[in-house]
């Protein structure tokens, strides 16, 4: 006699991108995801990416979403402490802010499965962090160079994971998903630079002469220019996005995802995180727009 076929549903695996304030659409993909019925098991956070799922995971993400669409370009500047050492701003203020206003469970209790993606300093390691608490976690993999100074991780200082895995699609794997759903940020790149926008919005929006002062300080190191020669925002930050996108060239090849969700933010600065309600529109658009192949990769329907 003939066993009957059982139907099992695939384990689902969201690997989230890095890519700076185009991040944003990562919180829009995922409460796409949500509402046609696609939750998925395994979270793989890359920088921004681990930031969001970490906030994902952790059943904090509609919270999230309503405090980054309400930020003004202001408010973005306040939570950025200049520095000059290791990088432009020290991410004390602004991940101080951010744990003080969110929950911080320990990974390995969560529901979902989910990895923190960063690069070891020293020895330039892929580090995948699947235990303690998380937000520290994602905190390590978010040290963008240049922008953000290295992290200390437990014993070890750790820069941002998109130098090594910009897409992290293999820890997905690893941690079970047999269906690989990757947010790629950085495929299309042009303008990924200090908008001159952002800097007049903030100058406009600041009254009080300390934080006018620090600002024209800030505007005059990272993006004056004569009109011929790039700015220091855009050296950084193309020279970080090309790194990026060849990296996720070269992985992608070797471990392609069953679907590439690509938003299509080319006009976003590096620091424009104060555009955050485009952002994730444009990731529930994706979702609606390729709804009936996510379906079909998850078995629903």
């Amino acid at each position: 006699m003939a066993m009957k076929e059982t139907k099992t549903e695939p384990v689902i695996g969201l690997a989230l991108g890095s890519g700076s304030a185009r991040g944003w659409a990562h919180i829009g993909i995922i409460q796409g995801l949500e509402e046609i019925g696609v939750r998925p098991q395994v979270v793989a956070g890359t920088s921004i990416g681990a930031l969001v799922g970490a906030v994902y995971v952790s059943g904090q993400l509609e919270e999230f979403s309503k405090w980054v669409q309400a930020l003004s370009s202001r408010d973005v500047f306040k939570l950025m402490d200049l520095s000059f050492s290791g990088g432009m701003v020290k991410g004390e203020k602004l991940f101080g802010f951010f744990e003080a206003n969110h929950r911080n469970p320990n990974i390995e209790e969560l529901e979902q499965r989910f990895v923190s993606v960063a690069t070891e300093m020293k020895t330039g390691r892929e580090i995948w962090i699947t235990k303690g608490p998380i937000l520290p976690a994602a905190r390590a993999s978010c040290a963008l160079p240049g922008i953000f100074p290295p992290v200390k991780y437990r014993d070890s200082w750790m820069l941002d994971g998109g130098l090594v895995n910009p897409v992290p699609v293999s820890p997905c794997r690893a941690l079970g998903a047999d269906v690989v759903i990757a947010v790629n940020l950085n495929a299309q790149l042009v303008g990924a630079h200090l908008s001159r926008t952002s800097a007049q919005e903030v100058e406009h929006e600041v009254t009080n002469k300390t934080e006018r002062t620090l600002w024209h300080k800030a505007v005059d190191y990272l993006s004056k220019s004569d009109g011929e020669n790039p700015t220091f925002f855009d050296v950084v930050a193309s020279s970080v996005n090309i790194m990026q996108d060849r990296v996720t060239r070269s992985r992608m090849a070797g471990d392609p995802p069953e679907m590439t969700l690509i938003p299509m933010l080319e006009d976003y600065a590096l620091m424009d995180f104060h555009r955050a309600k485009q952002a994730i529109d444009e990731g529930r658009r994706l979702v609606e727009e390729n709804a009936g192949m996510i379906r079909s990769w998850a078995r629903l329907g």
